[in-house]
């Protein structure tokens, strides 16, 4: 029973996955290709949330996900993403890429906003807090999650601005 629900979960996870890619990659970044993945992140976060990450905590098995969720910067309601992840000492980073769309995703601007947020990786929920990388930091943090994810520097080159890098520190001062 145990290796059945071990499989399903990976069949599960690979077709989220790769259907979360599909339509990153389907159709230009409008209205439509913006509802599909609002909709493929949906079944993502609650499939996620339902197996503490064994299903949706893996991007094509490599790359780890975690589930961020902010305030939103307009409506005041919570919003959660799931986003790929590197860790950096006692840090979480990840990118604010969308695939490489001309403008940054709504979670980015929310914590520009506020900066106080929630993650959940794997079972875990940690209050953190975020900042976007300087130069310098954003230089190095770049290169690890390129390594993760190579895919990053192909959304770099298809967008004017420059991709920023977040940093979330579990903080005992952040909102949970």
């Amino acid at each position: 029973m145990s290796r059945e629900l071990g499989s399903y979960n990976q069949r599960v996870s690979g077709e989220l996955q790769d259907s979360l890619d599909w339509a990153q990659n389907a159709v230009a970044f409008g209205p439509v290709s913006r509802l599909i993945l609002k909709l493929f992140s949906r079944v993502h976060v609650v499939s996620y949330r339902a197996s503490g990450g064994r299903v949706g905590g893996r991007f094509r098995k490599t790359a780890p996900v975690l589930l961020l969720t902010t305030t939103g910067r307009k409506t005041g309601k919570r919003r959660t993403t799931p986003l790929l992840y590197v860790e950096d000492a006692d840090r979480y980073v990840v990118v604010a890429s969308v695939g490489g769309a001309p403008t940054h995703p709504a979670w980015y601007l929310n914590l520009r906003g506020d900066p106080a947020a929630t993650i959940q990786v794997g079972n875990r929920k940690l209050a953190v807090g975020s900042e976007t990388a300087g130069p310098e930091e954003r230089a190095r943090l770049w290169a690890r999650v390129t390594r993760m994810y190579p895919k990053y520097d192909d959304y770099q080159a298809k967008t004017s601005r420059e991709i920023p890098v977040v940093t979330l520190t579990p903080s005992a001062t952040a909102h949970a």
